[in-house]
């Protein structure tokens, strides 16, 4: 099994910010790991300030409830059997998209978290990554030689 580590977790970064790039995105991104500690965070530039702990919050979410934030929306309604979650563990608990659980051989192996769009968008981002980890698994390269996070172009 893999143990997530920051290299990984800065390649993870790197494929979500390509992501959120391509669709227009300024998004704050968190990775933690199966303790739900964070071990990477990138706001891109023009990321709202409030997106920092709104994408910490949902990584964390992913892993201490071991499911997509975005699972959390219906059961969250008025009158539906987990109304008011949102508002336990001190209002960290998310129940917006965009926070996924990251998977090794069955096994939570951390989260990420992606504030900067709507839940569909911050998911869509999100699920780059976990893409992007299922490929390192399968291909048996659970390690990333380099990873660089952000862009700089000069004219």
């Amino acid at each position: 099994m893999l143990k997530l580590n920051l290299e990984t977790a800065k390649y993870l970064l790197e494929v979500a910010e390509q992501k959120a790039r391509q669709m227009g995105l300024s998004s704050d991104i968190a990775i933690v790991d199966e303790g739900a500690n964070l071990i990477a965070f990138y706001r891109m530039d023009g990321a709202r300030i409030a997106g920092i702990d709104i994408s910490q919050n949902k990584a964390w979410t992913s892993v201490a409830m071991q499911m997509p934030t975005a699972n959390l929306a219906q059961s969250a309604l008025p009158g539906a059997p987990s109304f008011g979650i949102n508002t336990t563990n001190h209002g960290k608990l998310v129940i917006l998209g965009g926070g996924i659980p990251l998977v090794s051989n069955d096994k939570i192996i951390g989260g990420i978290g992606v504030s900067g769009g709507t839940s569909a968008q911050d998911s869509e981002v999100a699920n780059a990554a976990v893409y992007a980890l299922k490929s390192l698994l399968e291909i048996g390269n659970a390690s990333i030689n380099s990873a660089r996070i952000g862009s700089v172009h000069f004219k």
